[in-house]
């Protein structure tokens, strides 16, 4: 039974509610994006091209695939044969959801990147501070200094 009668007790309480409330409208205004770490290394027929000849594969055979058959997927690449013998690449991808990155993946397939070019050695996906959309917390984990 409300009094009228705002007390501390009160003020916490709302001020939790608020805070609860703010956490989860930061985690849940739009879905997350699905990323992958596709983790790659190079196979003999990428390797016997010269640099000008893998950017010029890498340009008209494989991203030209994927910029036709894909929407809403963005890349970076990382190169790790300097410090990994197992795995000498690491393909970064982030989709808008679902859809769009198995669309991606069956793009990638349709190219010669995919076991011809590159060994596809694991693709770890994931959604970026899912713990916190999933629990409606601010993602602590993620930081910059």
């Amino acid at each position: 039974m409300s009094t009228g009668i705002t007390t501390s007790a009160d003020e916490t309480t709302s001020a939790d509610e608020t805070a609860s409330t703010k956490n989860t409208a930061s985690t849940d205004e739009t879905a997350a994006p699905v990323t992958a770490f596709m983790l790659i290394k190079t196979m003999p027929e990428w390797l016997a091209m010269t640099p000008q000849e893998r950017v010029n594969a890498l340009a008209t055979e494989v991203m030209s695939v994927v910029e036709a058959k894909t929407t809403g997927v963005r890349s970076r690449f990382y190169d790790t044969e300097f410090y990994s013998t197992r795995v000498t690449d690491v393909w970064v991808w982030e989709a808008d959801d679902h859809t769009a990155y198995q669309l991606l993946i069956d793009a990638l397939r349709e190219t010669p990147f995919w076991d011809r070019y590159f060994q596809i050695v694991d693709i770890l996906v994931g959604t970026e501070n899912g713990y916190a959309r999933t629990y409606g917390f601010d993602p602590v984990a993620t930081i910059t200094t």
